[in-house]
């Protein structure tokens, strides 16, 4: 089915209740719904073959997504954070596209290319009457929306996701209509990533508002947790350590919170339990997905984390660094190099299988097994209750005198030393070793850890060869919009240092 049926029978069980809130901005669904119809027909008028979205979001990105679908064209949000040479070169590998954007980045998109400003896009989407080709009903394994990877080690690649492969995940994981009539969901995920569409589209269709804030800040999140009485809320690593801050600097409660689910990339342990302390009566969800599959494909649920947190066995204790088990319709095998699939505590590859995965890439083609088999290229393993853990992308593997270190394993030791606010392990060029294990640290504030203790620390725990080599200490680690740390610059950084006369 398309991703526009979503919409239809949201706003055809009720079409008076609020979609969207968006600082100034109050939508209903039978008023989004409306707008999607004006603005198909104006994209359709336009004659583009894609239509490109530069922006921060908010009530932009549901209203692209489903007047795109309505229009039969694909839509592609883009990282509006991109310098204009980098957000072009994106542009220039979509067909023909119409590109809405908001006034800031009007600059960066530059000319050449057919724009229309969001503000601009917005009204005459109200003022459009559709005509009788609108809707049209695309086929559902036409591609919806196009995404480009974060990848900052080679050229992004363009993720296509298929009406089918997007409603496959929405119909699986959510039941229609589900939420109370007070719900609310607070988005602060980028419009560009995965994250953010999932979220636009599953809110919908279960029945919640969905709160937008466009930039992020801890306060402000705050706020609006509690002015639009938010009940579930989804977060990344750096996000819920910035609200951990202002919670136990304010001492303040947030009653109607019932969810809060983070994900993105790994987060420390410790912040995790800080945070389930804090909010003692909040469900914490661990969510992991891909882009490549429409979003979450395992979830540690709110009485996966209770259990972890109450449990006696180490076993059990150790699943809440897990990302839980597989959401239904996906499958999971781990996989050794030579494709052998590996037993429970055997770690090896990931790859998942089920309708909501893609595996299609535009220029590439599908990377699909004959089997259906989408290989994710994260290090993971699965305990033997069927519990997923990640262990970081493989190619962060850490090839030390010609054995692999996983950077994980290391960083799940260090960052427990009472010292250590957050920290990252990656893999420098040495001449002798071929690559040394360097650990970056951020330390907590007032604090001056010791290199030879935190070494010490983690050899404790660790065979030697697991020891860093080095230890240095930055304020913060470099991260994307999704809180997922950016080793290749830690590595360069390094490598550079390293290089640099005496």
């Amino acid at each position: 089915m398309s991703i526009s049926l979503l919409l239809e029978m949201a706003a055809s069980a009720d079409p008076d209740r609020t979609a969207v809130v968006d600082d100034d901005t109050r939508l209903t669904t039978g008023e989004l719904s409306a707008l999607a119809d004006g603005g198909a027909q104006v994209i359709a008028s336009s004659g583009a073959r894609h239509v490109a979205y530069v922006g921060t979001g908010g009530a932009m990105l549901p209203l692209l997504l489903f007047a795109s679908a309505r229009a039969a064209i694909p839509v592609t949000p883009l990282n509006y954070r991109l310098s204009p040479d980098g957000l072009r070169a994106l542009l220039d590998r979509l067909p023909d596209p119409l590109v809405v954007v908001d006034d800031e980045y009007r600059a960066a998109v530059g000319d050449g290319y057919r724009v229309l400003g969001s503000a601009e896009f917005r009204a005459a989407a109200d003022e459009t009457e559709p005509g009788p080709d609108i809707p049209v009903f695309a086929d559902p394994d036409a591609v919806a929306v196009v995404l480009f990877t974060s990848g900052t080690t080679s050229t992004p690649k363009a993720v296509e996701l298929t009406h089918n492969n997007l409603t496959s995940y929405i119909t699986g994981t959510v039941e229609f209509a589900s939420a109370e009539p007070g719900d609310a969901a607070l988005i602060c995920v980028p419009p560009y990533h995965i994250a953010g569409v999932g979220a636009a589209l599953s809110n919908l269709y279960a029945g919640r508002k969905m709160v937008y804030l466009r930039h992020f800040d801890a306060e402000q999140w705050v706020r609006l947790v509690i002015e639009e009485a938010v009940t579930s809320a989804t977060v990344v690593p750096t996000m819920l350590d910035r609200i951990v801050s202002v919670l136990e600097a304010r001492a303040v409660s947030l009653p109607t919170l019932r969810t809060l689910a983070y994900g993105g990339s790994k987060v420390p342990l410790p912040l995790v339990r800080k945070a389930l302390d804090l909010l003692p009566t909040v469900g914490f969800v661990n969510a992991y997905g891909l882009t490549e599959t429409s979003s979450t494909i395992a979830v540690l649920t709110p009485d996966d984390h209770r259990a972890a947190l109450a449990a006696g066995d180490e076993a059990a204790i150790r699943r809440l660094g897990s990302v839980g088990r597989p959401v239904p319709g996906i499958d999971v095998e781990v996989r050794a190099d030579d494709g052998r699939v590996l037993g429970p505590g055997e770690p090896g590859e990931l790859f998942v299988r089920g309708e909501q995965v893609s595996g299609r890439y535009t220029d590439i083609g599908s990377v699909l097994d004959e089997n259906g088999w989408f290989p994710t290229k994260d290090a993971a393993y699965l305990d033997g209750e069927g519990y997923l853990f990640i262990g970081g992308r493989s190619d962060d593997t850490i090839i030390r005198g010609g054995e692999n270190i996983a950077p994980a394993e290391i960083e799940d030791v260090l960052v427990e030393h009472p010292h250590v606010r957050d920290c990252a392990v990656v893999g420098a060029d040495d001449p002798e070793w071929g690559q040394i294990i360097v650990a970056v640290v951020v330390a907590h504030q007032g604090t001056e850890p010791d290199i030879e203790d935190l070494r010490a620390h983690v050899r404790a725990q660790l065979r030697g060869s697991r020891t860093p080599d080095r230890v240095v200490f930055r304020n913060e680690l470099p991260t994307n919009a999704t809180g997922k740390v950016l080793r290749r610059e830690l590595v360069n950084e390094l490598n550079a240092t390293s290089k640099e006369p005496a």
